[in-house]
């Protein structure tokens, strides 16, 4: 069967640089240090709202906040597999040659098909929300259904400009998009923390910062100019992989943002003291790496497509830089990580040494998971992106429903069901990688 016919690419990227016969530009360490910049803000600020809401609403709000905040990085995470395969599908048109086909196939708009899934998820929460909402929301619950659906469908516009950005090489802008997004989210929390706002006001700022892309593109014509580029493939193709990266994607929100309703799901009865402390612990200890990893996605999925014949070789560095975190950083969650908890956040969140060093391997477990998915994405291994992602989820509850403490299951589950992911992706990277060797001296 013929291959499917590859149009022409762009002839100029939407940061003003011709892109040649090899497409898009190559990331450079200046972007690069725009991208480090912007990812210090993110981390920053991601930290400075969870210390606001943890000392301002105090133990019993802040479970209600934490609830919000991991229900729309449930749904906000699924839409990041929107931004990773427009990503791919950018950065890998511009990287295309023109073809002499002679046969014309329309591509894809990515801001098309992401406006089209924002306004389709917003009408999903607002219509099942009465199945829902109860269960999930202790309070202000009308509030939390109508930010929660205006959340996803600006985010969906979000993560689109987001994956054209990386796709394309526009660090610039894909830096100031990602620190006003971060810096709209903080000075909500700030106001509610100077006004005296309670859980409300902490559930806008949660959603404050989808309107950043509004404001990008409105003040930058090379933010419009990669929101008019286009997939590598045609509309259906594009649709079909977003889909099958959304799926994977809200594997990975549920295991990463969403898991405080997962261990409220698998827990019988209120979540206690025990768990409110457990997920600001999960929460502190994840965020100094995957802040920045989430943040770096586009940039090394931008990478990876360069590298996609040979993943393994592509993949020592952050492996091994991960592992490097693992065993620093559970040695210094161990040592002072309970007292900063008590020191921060007070005397209520006591969490030990060693479930401190075990959820920071859990952290870098997660890391690992996503930096394997970005390769398997990378490669066009989307079915094996996906399976791995569900994989570990799967494995994450199921871990979670074991009759041992809490603690422990909440060990276990962070650390070994990410790595039955990782497993999987890495098995259809040597496949894939075994496809693109060129034959022996027999043939």
């Amino acid at each position: 069967m013929a291959a499917e016919p590859r149009p022409a690419a762009a002839a100029v990227s939407p940061e003003g640089q011709p892109t040649g016969t090899a497409g898009a530009p190559a990331t450079t360490r200046r972007g690069m240090a725009k991208v480090g910049v912007a990812t210090a803000v993110a981390a920053v600020s991601g930290y400075l709202v969870l210390f606001l809401a943890a000392r301002v609403l105090g133990p019993a709000d802040y479970a209600v906040f934490a609830v919000f905040w991991a229900a729309f990085g449930l749904v906000s995470g699924a839409v990041n597999g929107l931004m990773q395969e427009t990503t791919r599908a950018v950065r890998a048109g511009l990287e295309q040659p023109a073809t002499a086909t002679g046969t014309e196939i329309r591509r894809a708009r990515p801001i098309r098909t992401g406006a089209v899934i924002g306004v389709a998820l917003a009408v999903a929460v607002l219509v099942t929300a009465p199945l829902w909402a109860t269960t999930v929301f202790s309070t202000d619950r009308l509030l939390s259904v109508l930010l929660l659906a205006v959340g996803i469908a600006g985010f969906s516009a979000q993560a689109t400009l987001s994956g054209a950005l990386s796709g394309a090489g526009a660090w610039s802008q894909f830096s100031a998009l990602t620190i006003l997004d971060a810096c709209l989210r903080l000075v909500v929390a700030l106001a509610c923390a100077v006004l005296g706002l309670r859980v409300g006001g902490f559930l806008v700022a949660t959603v404050a910062g989808v309107v950043a892309w509004l404001i990008v593109t409105a003040a930058s014509p090379r933010s419009r100019q990669a929101l008019a580029l286009t997939a590598d493939v045609g509309v259906g193709v594009f649709r079909r992989r977003v889909l099958q990266s959304m799926a994977a994607a809200t594997a990975s929100a549920a295991l990463v943002m969403g898991f405080p309703v997962i261990l409220k799901a698998t827990t019988s009865g209120a979540l206690t003291s025990e768990a409110g402390a457990i997920i600001l612990a999960v929460t502190l200890t994840r965020a100094p790496l995957l802040v920045p990893l989430n943040t770096f996605q586009g940039a090394l999925i931008s990478h990876l497509v360069t590298l996609r014949r040979t993943p393994l070789r592509a993949l020592r560095m952050p492996v091994g830089v991960l592992a490097a975190v693992a065993v620093i950083g559970a040695a210094l969650a161990a040592g002072i990580g309970p007292w900063l908890l008590r020191i921060a956040f007070g005397a209520d969140y006591r969490v030990g040494p060693a479930v401190l060093a075990a959820l920071t391997v859990g952290a870098c477990m997660i890391g690992l998971l996503t930096v394997t998915g970005c390769a398997a994405l990378a490669a066009e291994q989307h079915r094996a992106y996906a399976l791995g992602w569900w994989a570990a989820t799967i494995a994450s509850v199921l871990l979670l429903l074991l009759p041992v403490g809490l603690d422990l299951r909440v060990s276990l589950s962070l650390v070994a069901g990410p790595v039955v992911g990782a497993v999987i992706h890495v098995a259809a990277l040597v496949t894939n990688a075994r496809a693109f060797s060129p034959p022996g001296p027999n043939g």
